[in-house]
């Protein structure tokens, strides 16, 4: 059985507060002052304090600067509002969440099941860090880069908190792997964690989408569609490209962060949400915020806790490590393992991969495909070839590095242009589908499809 500590100065609320920790089985003793608290913690140190924001001699956050007696002890604050600076301010002082007043059951609920006293977390964070230095993993994060240390170690710092976090960087820089490893590490690590692209989705559609709708809302709504927030209850719901957003769904999303609550489209009941947000773009906010792709005052409230991802040309020393991982996984993945010699190691990190990690990881794939054998040596690995076929370019192209061309003619249709590329490649592999949609960069079934239709004409 656990116990409480309820500080809170209005006794009505203080007396519902311990008759619902009561009911989840725990032990409760309330104080209405810092003072009355100190006085308890002194008597027992609680395995939960419920900490109101507001007290008659002073700040609920004041109680965490002065003792030493809550390093093992869950804090959460109660708050009728909880600001930015006050987000700031407890992710600081270590506060795990917030309960917004008005409250309710299932919102306490909530904060109790994802209870983990800080020494377990502190335990996790420790063996992650021995990991880092045995394999170069942290979580699903790889490289032992001083750039991708530091991501590291602001991870660690707020996973274990409720606050909202901003990622910013480049296109295929791991956004939302950074994201899905602050999930693994926090509270909500049982819980869905949901992934949306902003940029991926009709403008027409993101609102039901995220929202949700009622059954005949509009044309086509046939049935009623839980949103991605209610689908992420309890756990992590990850925005990526936010600032593709449309700026009236920012506001509505403002909304969201502000009272943990929103409406479906078509209804006008409010439906409560108890999901922690992370959200990613590409761009970088002030100027998102500049060209009018995202309010400001939706920059302020994500961006409490930024963590940007380094491009992949600012951790060069990661680029063998991540080509090996990608490499390993591959093999599991298709049965066959395969190795990448020194040669190959080194054309790969002298290339610049302007697609970041994606990139890095689709070569790996094209090239794991088209090498023969098991020892990957840089055969396929050109200078300034790699992450755009990942091979040596076959006949068909507009030129190759052993003189084979492809000559066409101004005007001439890109649908012939492209059958003379397909076919000239598959040449040149003699007839290996598989090798010559990846020197493409296309499927396996689009080549498939691009061939019945030259065989049927």
């Amino acid at each position: 059985m656990g116990h409480a500590l309820i500080v809170e100065d209005d006794p009505d609320v203080a007396e519902t507060m311990a008759a619902l920790m009561a009911a989840e089985g725990f032990t409760a003793v309330t104080a209405r002052t810092l003072k009355d608290a100190r006085r308890q913690l002194a008597m027992r140190a609680p395995d939960l304090v419920l900490l109101d924001l507001q007290l008659p001699d002073g700040q609920g956050l004041d109680l965490l600067k002065d003792t030493d007696q809550l390093a093992n002890t869950e804090v959460v604050l109660v708050t009728g509002h909880a600001s930015i600076e006050t987000s700031i301010q407890a992710l600081r002082l270590g506060v795990a969440d917030y309960l917004v007043k008005p409250f309710n059951i299932k919102q306490l609920q909530g904060i109790l099941s994802r209870l983990m006293r800080p020494s377990a977390l502190k335990a996790e964070l420790e063996d992650l860090r021995a990991e880092l230095e045995r394999s170069g993993r942290f979580g699903h994060m790889v490289g032992r880069s001083p750039v991708m240390r530091q991501v590291y170690e602001q991870i660690a710092r707020v996973a274990g908190s409720a606050v909202t976090v901003l990622i910013t960087g480049e296109s295929g820089s791991g956004k939302e792997v950074a994201a899905r490893t602050i999930h693994d590490l926090s509270r909500r690590r049982h819980q869905p964690f949901l992934a949306v692209n902003c940029g991926a989705i009709s403008p027409h559609l993101i609102e039901s989408e995220i929202f949700g709708h009622e059954k005949g809302s509009f044309t086509g709504a046939d049935r009623q569609h839980l949103g991605f927030f209610e689908r992420a209850h309890g756990g992590t719901l990850f925005l990526d490209e936010v600032t593709e957003m449309p700026p009236e769904l920012q506001v509505k999303l403002l909304r969201v962060l502000e009272t943990g609550s929103f409406m479906r489209v078509g209804s006008t009941t409010p439906v409560e949400t108890d999901v922690r947000v992370i959200a990613a773009t590409n761009r970088v906010p002030t100027e998102a915020v500049a060209s009018g792709k995202l309010r400001e005052d939706l920059m302020y409230r994500l961006d409490v806790f930024p963590i940007r991802m380094p491009s992949l040309h600012e951790r060069p020393d990661d680029i063998p490590m991540l080509a090996e991982h990608f490499l390993q996984d591959i093999g599991r993945r298709e049965g066959v393992a395969k190795r990448f010699l020194p040669s190959a190691i080194s054309a790969l990190t002298r290339h610049r991969w302007p697609g970041n990690v994606r990139d890095l990881r689709n070569a790996v794939q094209r090239i794991y495909l088209m090498a023969d054998g098991r020892d990957i040596d840089d055969e396929w690995l050109q200078p300034g070839v790699p992450g755009s076929a990942g091979a040596r370019p076959p006949a068909g192209a507009a030129a190759a590095d052993d003189g084979e061309t492809l000559v066409v003619r101004i005007g001439q249709p890109l649908a012939e242009i492209e059958r003379a590329v397909i076919l000239a490649t598959l040449k040149r592999f003699d007839h290996h589908k598989e090798r010559t949609a990846a020197a493409l960069g296309v499927s396996l079934k689009t080549l498939y499809n691009r061939l019945k239709e030259y065989a049927e004409k």
